[in-house]
């Protein structure tokens, strides 16, 4: 699955643009890696990593959403690691 529209699937981004606006920023990571394109493939067991509203958060995938459902179904589809404040205090 694309990475913009598993973001936005998950609903930590409220549009497909967003996400795309976001992921050209150059600052997200998949596994580590950084993100070159918002079309970047995720899969199940990947670690995100992206600056969100003013904080860092880490992510899991435990499943790929079929489609942008409620807040609990989409929730269900990743495992919140880690936030942390960019202002540096943790």
């Amino acid at each position: 699955m694309r990475l913009d529209r598993f973001l936005f699937f998950i609903r930590l981004l409220k549009s497909r643009t967003q996400a795309q606006a976001l992921l050209e920023e150059g600052r997200t990571r998949i596994d580590g890696r950084r993100v070159e394109k918002t079309s970047e493939t995720v899969r199940v067991g990947a670690t995100i990593t992206l600056p969100l509203r003013g904080a860092v958060r880490v992510i899991r995938v435990l499943s790929l959403p079929v489609r942008r459902g409620p807040s609990p179904e989409a929730r269900a589809c990743y495992e919140e690691l880690g936030v942390d404040d960019q202002d540096g205090a943790a």
